[in-house]
């Protein structure tokens, strides 16, 4: 069966925790509830699907603007790189904030498609290697 279940692997914890890290995740059962446990590593395998993208616009100062186009944040800086490391920052406090509302967030519709944006993010952590997946268009003013 995929499933292990839950009474199991609390006596074989350390046995689970060495098999997830070293050979596959698991699913695990617990009366009616289903978990997944995995380390970051295949975590991060799974939600490379998920890129950021942005909308790029030059400002009337020569300044750049950046609209997140998965979550609604929007960053300026004096050049591009300024604007995706302000971008990324932003990404990255959202997902913090995001993780630590985690119960009201994940319910409500308008932010419920965050989460993988915001398990990237945090699995990232840092802010230069998420600016630097940034994904710009060119967008008209």
């Amino acid at each position: 069966m995929l499933m292990e279940q839950a009474t199991v692997v609390r006596k074989e914890w350390s046995a689970v925790c060495d098999s997830v890290i070293h050979n596959k995740p698991k699913i695990i059962k617990r009366t009616r509830d289903k978990m997944w446990f995995s380390n970051l590593e295949t975590m991060s395998e799974i939600l490379q699907a998920y890129q950021f993208t942005a909308v790029k616009y030059i400002e009337d100062d020569g300044s750049v603007t950046l609209s997140l186009n998965e979550i609604d944040l929007i960053e300026n800086g004096r050049d591009e790189e300024e604007a995706r490391l302000n971008l990324a920052r932003s990404i990255l406090e959202y997902s913090f904030d995001y993780y630590e509302e985690y119960e009201l967030y994940s319910r409500s519709p308008n932010r419920k498609k965050h989460i993988p944006y915001i398990f990237k993010a945090i699995i990232m952590e840092d802010p230069k290697k998420i600016g630097d997946l940034l994904q710009c268009q060119d967008g008209k003013n």
